[in-house]
């Protein structure tokens, strides 16, 4: 502002005439401030990217603010791309941790995450007294038996050292594929729920460690083989040479394995998840992810959102029934 607003403090004519100019010129600023203020709020109530806004998940029918694990591979950039084309704006925030992301969709500052599978999904809600449910599937991956010493499941010594995640969801599945490849036997077949407490006989020595050190483990000579899931096995550069049993991922029984796109229960009729899932669904997308997994996956199409909420409940109450 350049003009200056100047008091007199004396009584003389000029300072008089000083003073009806001072007047004059406070009116004329006070009237323009208060345009610019109505000016302001009028901005403030339409900007679309206020601080509000971009802190919170959206209800905008044009508007899609998803969670996500691996938030900057180039799948992502195709899937903002067909989904612009249907008139949506997808936003990806990206954050490593399960329950970070599945918290954020239920306290609404997402509206949707991608990153789990049904178990751990149920797990979450069991846990948490969550109300997220699945609205799409995507895929199952593989959650393999690699070795660097031995080529084939029948080369493991008697009491080798096998390396399994200990996470609850995928130590239950790793004991799982290790029945299936003839390593061990488990209580009345095992389940998705399944624990070393259940394992009856077994021709292997199991050990339980973070799935971040099952690469780790193979690597440096303190497990002969290693349940390996497909992130940790890219991260790790093990190829596909060094497997020694993979899952047949077209078992129906992988069913709890599936991995899905979660909101949360009172939002699951929104019309945007049918276009984020079919957009997923696109060639486009479909070969991106493909490409980024090496092709160890197996997409699941075919897989409603009402039949995905039934396997969720029904892993839901085996958990709380196994208290």
């Amino acid at each position: 502002m350049t003009d200056r607003v100047v008091l007199a403090s004396g009584g003389g004519a000029d300072d008089g005439s000083i003073l009806v100019m001072t007047k004059h010129r406070v009116n004329r600023l006070l009237s323009a401030l208060a345009v610019t203020a109505v000016g302001m709020m009028a901005l403030a109530g339409c900007a679309p990217g206020s601080t509000s806004a971009s802190s919170s998940s959206s209800s905008d029918a044009k508007h899609i603010v998803i969670g996500a694990d691996d938030g900057n591979e180039k799948y992502w950039t195709i899937l903002k791309g067909k989904l612009k084309a249907e008139g949506i704006d997808l936003e990806v925030r990206a954050l490593t941790d399960g329950v970070q992301l599945n918290q954020g969709v239920q306290d609404g500052a997402l509206d949707v995450n991608l990153f789990q599978h049904l178990i751990f999904l149920s797990q979450f809600n069991v846990k948490n007294g969550g109300t997220l449910v699945p609205v799409g599937a995507t895929a199952v991956y593989p959650l393999a038996l690699y070795s660097e010493k031995y080529h084939d499941v029948k080369d493991l010594p008697q009491g080798a050292t096998v390396a399994v995640p200990n996470n609850p969801t995928n130590l239950a599945r790793a004991l799982l594929n290790l029945q299936k490849a003839g390593l061990l036997t488990l209580k009345d077949g095992g389940s998705a729920l399944a624990t070393p407490d259940d394992v009856l006989t077994s021709s292997i020595t199991l050990k339980p460690v973070d799935a971040n050190q099952t690469v780790t483990a193979l690597k440096d000579g303190s497990a002969q083989a290693a349940v390996v899931n497909n992130t940790q096995a890219q991260k790790g550069g093990l190829g596909d040479d060094l497997i020694v049993f993979k899952e047949n991922l077209d078992d129906p029984k992988l069913a709890p394995y599936i991995n899905v796109f979660v909101t949360r229960a009172d939002k699951k009729d929104d019309p945007r998840w049918a276009k984020l899932v079919d957009a997923y669904h696109s060639p486009e997308v479909e070969a991106a992810v493909t490409a980024l997994n090496q092709k160890n996956l197996k997409f699941q199409t075919s897989w409603t959102a009402a039949k995905l909420g039934e396997e969720l409940t029904s892993l839901q109450t085996a958990l709380k029934a196994k208290g």
